[in-house]
């Protein structure tokens, strides 16, 4: 779990980059390493950040650290007490939640972006990734109820889980859209996905109630309807956001 969380969890930012780091600067990934733990609980309000501190935590110069601490004070989640010196705000719960539905508009948006122009190609390669995710969902049922192993499986899952949104997203042919959507997004990637494996070594049924929505989603897609699209997505980024942050917060 620690390797996928790495930045976002752990605040180093990595040497390497992920697919969803690409082309990422350095004040953005500190950005999203620095929202994801205000997010997360792990910076608490009225936490103390110091830019020379976080440079130092991060292994980064001061000037990406100025330039996200900017954009995280345009976002209210932190409050400036000194020239260098800033605080975790008091009301984050508030902007985390405003983040949320910023985050829920954004991936509603894509998805009806995507029934509009959505090619035959692009909607035989969702079905053809569902179908991938099904067979897992069948081996990890059986295992999980058997009491075996099953981080490989829930791994493989999640994986076709981010192929076929990203698949939706290339669907909805607006990268300004979708470059938005990334940068509004509550937790990033790595941090999203080891609290969803929490969650399931908690709960081996965590997050499936919403997995049925992927194929009514497709279909929606295929008959361009755009309104029915957007409504599944939206049910389902509020649920699965809902049941990260409840995990949170307990």
């Amino acid at each position: 779990m620690g390797a996928m969380a790495s930045y976002a969890a752990g605040m180093t930012v990595p040497t390497t980059t992920r697919p969803d780091d690409a082309g990422a600067t350095r004040a953005e990934l500190v950005y999203r390493a620095v929202r994801a733990r205000i997010g997360s609980g792990a910076l608490r309000p009225g936490q103390k950040i110091t830019e020379r501190g976080l440079a130092a935590e991060l292994a980064v110069s001061p000037t990406p650290v100025r330039e996200a601490i900017r954009r995280l004070e345009q976002d209210g989640l932190i409050e400036r007490t000194g020239p260098r010196t800033v605080v975790v705000a008091g009301m984050h719960d508030r902007a985390v939640e405003d983040l949320v539905e910023v985050e829920i508009g954004l991936r509603g948006l894509v998805a009806r972006f995507a029934a509009r122009h959505a090619t035959p190609e692009q909607l035989d390669r969702l079905d053809a990734i569902l179908d991938q995710a099904d067979d897992l969902l069948i081996v990890l049922t059986t295992r999980h109820r058997n009491g075996d192993d099953v981080d490989r499986h829930v791994t493989a899952l999640l994986d076709r889980m981010q192929e076929f949104n990203e698949a939706v997203e290339a669907c909805a042919d607006n990268p300004v859209l979708v470059r938005l959507l990334e940068q509004s997004r509550v937790f990033s990637r790595p941090e999203r996905r080891a609290r969803v494996l929490e969650g399931i070594a908690a709960d081996g049924s965590f997050g499936l109630d919403r997995y049925g929505s992927h194929r009514a989603l497709v279909r929606a897609l295929r008959a361009g309807d755009s309104t029915t699209a957007e409504r599944l997505v939206t049910e389902d980024a509020r649920g699965g956001l809902d049941a990260l942050l409840a995990r949170t917060r307990s």
